[in-house]
């Protein structure tokens, strides 16, 4: 949703969307043509219910015909305001930008300069009986009500684009089912709150979340203003010393109140969430989408750390709910957001051959918007996706692939990983001592922040230690193409009441594969071991994210949790591992191991256990993958 702009990457990242305020000092390429070609107001547009939300509207001067509308509504500031402080980029991208469209940005309500009072992922409504039932589907279609009749020369067409917190209010812009509302791209948008930023089966999302909330909340009331938030000072660029250091999670109040004089009420309501309570499901978009009319283009990236469950989520829920509907979708090998800027031709040593930022930004998403608002042809199929490994995009009729076939990828003894099923009776397990007081780090470099490239970094750091077991298959003799979904089947047993389990896809390179460009310095690609995809699962929540259960030391128990979608291709002569481990500090919070509601545990919890992943026929640990 939001932790990509997490301060000290609040400059640069989002120069050319909406939500980035900081970004408004840089001179774009594009500054000089918008003030030449566009003229600036701005609007406080009554919302049905009295409120009223600020809004910017940049015009082109070119009077001489029609243009379409193309909004974006955020959280994060249309700034500059004033009508003489322009963007320095509009749109989605330049090829809007030097195309013509009427561009509308718009605090949403509660933030910023508008009124209200804000709420994290507004709770959607089924019914609106009277006006002060309000949503954000209101307040879009309440907002292209009044443009349409306020903005001169607009062709009766309006498109809306958002990525991230955006991209939620993108989704939502679906509910207000507007009959003039034809075109809308929610891109890495949040679905459901619990799953995406907060937590992730259950396991506190620690890193993303904790620096977030200060640069966040600018304010706290219903009082419009240009004031920022915060940044925390960690006094250090070493993160995983910072979190150990501060101790349990529920220190953190400490620290905002010392270093701010306030707590922050945004981070509090998680804290006394941490079960999937109706706060949550409150918070869960997915259950509107329906009688949906509008055009749309679901667009995310195969590494994005924050929102991936939201982009294939909200696609798979759309395509299923709306079989009549447009509904195109777009993967690539992009970071959240990264599509938006930059060539996307590689991520840390990871190169992907070519600029296929750009080639999304043309044929995909200018070509989606350009046919819906403006009538241009395309022919850009509904699944537009990238395959790792191979570097290919692929087009496909269904996501995922009707040719893709389920099959298991099991654990065996001695480390081995095989589509063979184990043959070996009994409980044979492998065992490992899990000390949240040593947690094991989510990535080997120094840093403060959840460094994006951690989705594709090297686990040589992590399968040497031994708190990590590693399964890891014979060299393949033929490519491998897993399309799809991944199911985490373990069989798993701890001494303690509550464990974490946390797994990861790896792509293990040939010992004679050379260096690419992009390989960092002391690193080398012979024996690389990338991650493809990893997930984390709070294990008293096996049964249920609504109701936490303890384990019984001792006793074997199912533990199933899905990894989400991949296309990726382990190419012949590669390997594929699964690395299995009880802690992933600090991406998420340590786990006490003791049954217990972890946002109050005291720093005196904290206890070791041996935990236990079984490997024998009668208690198999696999992946259920879908194999192309």
């Amino acid at each position: 949703m939001k932790k990509y702009l997490l301060i000290a990457l609040s400059i640069m990242l989002f120069a050319a969307t909406s939500f980035n305020v900081s970004a408004q000092r840089f001179q774009s390429p594009d500054a000089d043509y918008i003030k030449a070609n566009y003229t600036k107001y701005e609007y406080q547009i009554p919302m049905r219910d009295g409120k009223k939300l600020f809004t910017s509207v940049y015009v082109p001067k070119d009077q001489s015909k029609k243009y379409p509308i193309m909004m974006d509504r955020t959280p994060y500031s249309v700034a500059p305001y004033g009508t003489d402080k322009y963007k320095g980029s509009l749109g989605p991208s330049s090829l809007f930008t030097h195309d013509g469209y009427i561009f509308v940005y718009q605090d949403v309500r509660g933030r910023w300069m508008s009124e209200g009072i804000y709420q994290e992922m507004t709770p959607e409504l089924e019914s609106h009986k009277s006006k002060k039932d309000v949503d954000e589907g209101t307040d879009t279609y309440d907002t292209i009500d009044w443009l349409l009749k306020h903005i001169p020369n607009n062709n009766g067409k309006v498109g809306v684009w958002g990525i991230s917190y955006p991209g939620f209010y993108t989704t939502t812009s679906l509910l207000s089912r507007h009959p003039a509302l034809v075109a809308a791209s929610p891109q890495a948008p949040i679905a459901d709150l619990y799953r995406d930023d907060a937590f992730h089966n259950g396991a506190f999302m620690l890193v993303a979340n904790f620096g977030f909330y200060p640069f966040f909340t600018n304010r706290q009331d219903d009082k419009p203003t240009q004031a920022q938030g915060f940044n925390v000072d960690f006094g250090t660029e070493d993160g995983y010393d910072y979190y150990f250091k501060m101790g349990s999670v529920k220190h953190t109040n400490d620290i905002y109140l010392k270093n701010y004089k306030d707590t922050v009420r945004l981070w509090n309501e998680m804290l006394e969430h941490p079960d999937y309570d109706q706060h949550w499901k409150d918070r869960n978009v997915l259950t509107h989408l329906h009688d949906i009319k509008t055009a749309v283009l679901v667009t995310g990236g195969w590494y994005d750390a924050e929102d991936l469950y939201g982009a294939i989520n909200t696609y798979k829920t759309l395509v299923k709910n709306n079989p009549t509907t447009p509904i195109y979708f777009s993967m690539g090998p992009f970071v959240h957001g990264g599509w938006s800027r930059g060539p996307g031709d590689h991520l840390g040593d990871v190169q992907f051959d070519g600029a296929q930022g750009e080639y999304y930004r043309e044929k995909i998403e200018f070509a989606f918007f350009n046919h819906y608002l403006k009538g241009a042809d395309t022919d850009i199929p509904r699944i537009s996706t990238f395959a790792t490994g191979v570097n290919q995009w692929k087009n496909y009729k269904t996501w995922p692939p009707k040719e893709a076939v389920e099959k298991n990828l099991y654990f065996l003894p001695g480390g081995k990983l095989s589509f063979d099923e184990p043959t070996n009776p009994g409980d044979d397990n492998d065992a490992f001592i899990s000390d949240p007081n040593k947690p094991v780090p989510f990535i080997e470099q120094i840093d403060n922040d959840m460094k994006r490239e951690y989705m594709t970094a090297d686990q040589r750091f992590a399968s040497r230690r031994p708190d990590v077991l590693t399964y890891e298959t014979d060299v393949l003799d033929n490519d491998v193409t897993l399309a799809g979904n991944i199911w985490a089947n373990l069989k798993v047993s701890t001494t303690g009441t509550d464990a974490d389990w946390v797994v990861k896809v790896i792509d293990v390179y040939p010992d004679s594969t050379k260096d690419n460009k992009f390989t960092g310095k002391d690193t080398h690609l012979s024996g690389y071991q990338q991650m493809v995809r990893s997930e984390a699962m709070r294990g008293k929540y096996r049964n249920g994210f609504d109701k936490p259960e303890p384990f019984v030391p001792g006793q074997i128990s199912p533990v199933n949790f899905e990894l989400q979608d991949v296309l990726h291709t382990f190419k012949k002569g590669h390997r594929i591992m699964v690395q299995v481990q009880s802690t992933w500090f600090p991406l998420i919070d340590r786990n006490p191991q003791v049954f217990e509601n972890i946002m109050k545990a005291g720093d005196n919890d904290f206890k070791k256990a041996t935990n236990k992943v079984y490997t024998s026929k009668d208690h198999p640990s696999y992946l259920k993958v879908r194999v192309m």
